[in-house]
This record gives structure tokens, C-alpha cells and sequence, in this order.
């Protein structure tokens, strides 16, 4: 079913260390807005999709959204590449350099580990699907906050075509959302 291509959606190459940034890039990972939860969220949910049409679609989103699993986690890799155990105290991820190293793990920008309660599914597509758009807003609303936060054009350029994906996404629920609500009856 799934085919992995051996290449970013997006290219990624940081060459400044930021760690204030790293910290904060893990909300788009583990984060309750974040690639990983949407993924999930919309992988899960196209099982109670009425038609093929919805299936898809829904898988089609996971997919990408694991894709961009793996644009944050190169981002975060890159902003701390070269970090000293001191710097990372420094900079708030003494915590997490002892759990992980420098490894990739799912947390948001406070230290809160993924959780599973970040993947709604009530079973009615309607009610999914206005949830789904909601979390491609909070993600746009993330993505741009984390713009707000650089001036690294290497990291702001990812992060615009993150959000703007964001964008896409909603578009593509709320189409499918008005459909079913007309067709349907919801």
C-alpha cells in the first residue's frame, strides 16, 4: 500500500545549530496539532469514511502527514546538530538529552510526550471531518507561530511549505465535509 520514496517533500538543509528552535520544532511532531497525531488521526478515521471517495482521501492525507513526520524530525536533527550536553542544559533539553540523546522522540515544545488522546474518532464522518479541519488550523496556527519565532530562511522556507500544506489539507476536508453533509444528510 504504502511506497517510500527516498527523498524529503520538501528539501531541508539548516546549517545553523538553533536550539531554542529545536525545542520548539517538536511541537510539529508531537504535539497535539502535530504530524504525528494528524497522521493517526486520519489514517484511523478513514475506516468510518461511507465511501471509497472519503477513504481515500483521509489515507492520502495520513500518508503526507507522515511525510512531514519526517521533514520535522530532519529539521530538529539539523538545529541540533554539533550540540554540547552544556548547550542543551542551556537551553531547556537536559531532560530530554537524558531520555534520548539526540534522538528523534515525540514531544511538544514543554516536554509533554505524544499521547494517544490526541487521535479523535467519533465514528460519523461529519463530526471527524470537522474535527480534522480544526486540526489543520491549529497546525497552520502552529507553523506560523514557530515562523514568528526564526529569521533562518533554511528553517522558515520548510515551515511555509508545511503551512501552506496545512492550507491544502483543510481545503480538501471541508470539500469532502460539505459533500457528506449534502449527500448524506449529517
Amino acid at each position: 500500500m504504502f511506497k517510500y520514496l527516498k527523498k524529503l517533500e520538501y528539501p531541508i538543509n539548516i546549517q545553523k545549530k538553533d536550539l531554542n528552535m529545536a525545542k520548539c520544532i517538536l511541537t510539529g511532531l508531537g504535539g497535539s496539532a502535530g504530524e504525528l497525531a494528524a497522521a493517526m488521526r486520519y489514517y484511523i478515521q478513514s475506516f468510518s469514511m461511507p465511501d471509497e471517495r472519503g477513504k481515500a482521501l483521509l489515507i492520502d492525507i495520513a500518508t503526507e502527514e507522515l511525510a512531514h513526520v519526517e521533514m520535522i524530525s530532519t529539521m530538529f536533527k539539523q538545529l541540533i546538530k554539533d550540540a554540547t550536553p552544556e548547550e542543551l542544559k542551556e537551553y531547556g533539553l537536559s531532560d530530554y538529552y537524558t531520555e534520548h540523546g539526540k534522538g528523534v522522540y515525540p514531544i511538544n515544545a514543554s516536554g509533554i510526550p505524544f499521547d494517544a488522546k490526541y487521535i479523535a474518532s467519533t465514528g460519523n464522518p461529519v463530526v471527524d471531518l470537522a474535527e480534522d479541519m480544526a486540526a489543520e488550523e491549529k497546525a497552520r496556527a502552529s507553523y506560523e507561530s514557530l515562523i514568528d519565532l526564526t529569521d533562518n530562511k533554511e528553517l522558515i522556507n520548510p515551515l511555509l511549505f508545511l503551512r501552506q500544506r496545512e492550507v491544502v489539507h483543510y481545503n480538501r476536508f471541508k470539500e469532502l465535509y460539505e459533500d457528506y453533509k449534502n449527500e448524506y444528510n449529517m
